[in-house]
């Protein structure tokens, strides 16, 4: 079985460098257009199933990479919520007692106040994603990089989740094998 996971396109949160997740923000038109590039480009891989976060941006990649395909929400790959950092820059937040407790020590597992840690969002996409294990068909998930790096720091962990974080547009092929993920290859 082959499951594909594909960070969205290019939002204006990647552009400004703010700290997003949960605000539902739609695709700028650059980062429809760059889909497209890649959609001609590269080869996405086909599957049978499409899933997506739900999110506006995750489904008009989804759309621009496939087209007007059926698909299933899965609200467990949906990004984290950054609670009091959400929409902001690190110049806007980094002399903040609460950022800085946040960025200290093990911004894994340290929550952000009124939002999520990094092992909070991993653990909520690695149960979202069991069920797709062990099907036996091929899926693809339209998701986000936080999302796709952390899962990949757990399934691959000779790296971290900044590691696995793929740019707007490109994701990973991963190979399971009786619900296992055995293998990985970039996309496009």
């Amino acid at each position: 079985m082959q499951l594909t996971l594909i960070r969205h396109g290019l939002t204006a949160g990647n552009v400004q460098r703010l700290f997003y997740g949960s605000t539902d923000l739609p695709l700028l038109p650059e980062g429809l257009a760059a889909l497209e590039q890649l959609r001609q480009s590269g080869s996405y891989p086909q599957a049978g199933r499409f899933y997506t976060s739900g999110m506006r941006r995750a489904n008009q990649t989804l759309a621009a990479l496939y087209g007007p395909v059926a698909y299933t929400v899965l609200p467990g790959l949906r990004e984290i919520d950054f609670g009091e950092f959400e929409m902001k820059s690190y110049p806007e937040l980094c002399n903040l007692p609460g950022f800085q407790a946040w960025i200290t020590g093990d911004n894994e597992a340290n929550v952000c106040p009124g939002g999520e840690s990094g092992v909070q969002v991993t653990w909520r996409a690695l149960a979202a994603l069991a069920p797709l294990l062990t099907a036996e068909e091929d899926a693809v998930c339209i998701t986000h990089g936080g999302v796709i790096g952390g899962v990949l720091a757990q399934w691959f962990p000779q790296g971290s989740r900044y590691d696995w974080t793929p740019q707007p547009g490109h994701g990973f092929q991963i190979t399971c094998l009786a619900g296992k993920p055995v293998d990985i290859r970039p996309i496009p």
